[in-house]
């Protein structure tokens, strides 16, 4: 029982990092599919790019096909560390990631943090920008995504093809940050197992001032998101409230 549920926490996280960071997967530098190699256990490797420095997980979020002429403007700022290990090349898919570590990025590729945003946040490497996904030091949705001031917009995206179908009032945006930044973290596998990532998901995307953006998975049966943030009345009302002007 417990191999089943492992396999099914791998299956559905995967299925969440794709979904959450539209991320691409590649084969080593060559057509964007799968890494194989020798001495895994698994056949084939599928990879997100990210990294990991400052015990944070980050990840690129490449912008739909919808958003591609979106302008981003980044600063970089000071030096941050560099990369290490080149997971890709080397890494079987139970290969623990360590700071350092990154999927593509060449070794000795220098990780940057992007001025007027804290590196909790977001980070750049080789011109890309890289959202934090994962922070263990987080314990609330605040700590773990830190963008108060930061947000230009919030949109509702098709589920379908990512398109943005409606934008959060100004209020409706505010009181969401405001509210989201208290809520508490709970454990993703652990919320998989009581069913609370099931059912009917909603895509949120947030756009920082600097034109990133990254999207936020909510189910709204149990008033969860896909990082383990675990909504209150007040976002669900946010939500609802704006998911109906969508429909009007």
């Amino acid at each position: 029982m417990k191999n089943v549920k492992q396999i099914i926490f791998i299956l559905v996280f995967a299925l969440l990092l794709s979904a959450c960071s539209n991320s691409i997967s590649r084969k080593g530098d060559t057509d964007g599919q799968f890494t194989s190699l020798k001495g895994c256990p698994d056949a084939e490797i599928e990879w997100v790019d990210m990294l990991m420095i400052d015990d944070i997980k980050y990840e690129h979020h490449f912008p739909e096909p919808a958003n591609e002429n979106l302008s981003i403007t980044i600063e970089k700022g000071r030096e941050l560390g560099k990369v290490a290990y080149k997971m890709a090349d080397s890494a079987c898919s139970d290969h623990k990631m360590q700071n350092g570590d990154a999927a593509f990025l060449k070794e000795g590729t220098i990780i940057y943090e992007i001025k007027g945003y804290p590196t909790s946040l977001i980070v750049a490497a080789n011109d890309v920008v890289y959202v934090a996904n994962t922070n263990k030091k987080a314990k609330t949705a605040g700590e773990l995504y830190h963008m108060d001031k930061l947000v230009k917009n919030i949109y509702i995206q098709s589920t379908e093809d990512g398109k943005r179908m409606h934008t959060f009032s100004q209020s409706s945006k505010d009181k969401f940050i405001a509210a989201f930044y208290d809520l508490k973290l709970e454990d993703v596998q652990s919320l998989i197992d009581v069913g609370k990532l099931e059912g009917t998901r909603l895509f949120l995307e947030i756009e920082l001032h600097n034109g990133v953006s990254f999207r936020l998975l909510y189910w709204g049966d149990s008033n969860t998101f896909h990082n383990g943030a675990i909504g209150n009345n007040e976002i669900m009302g946010i939500i609802n409230d704006e998911v109906t002007n969508l429909n009007k």
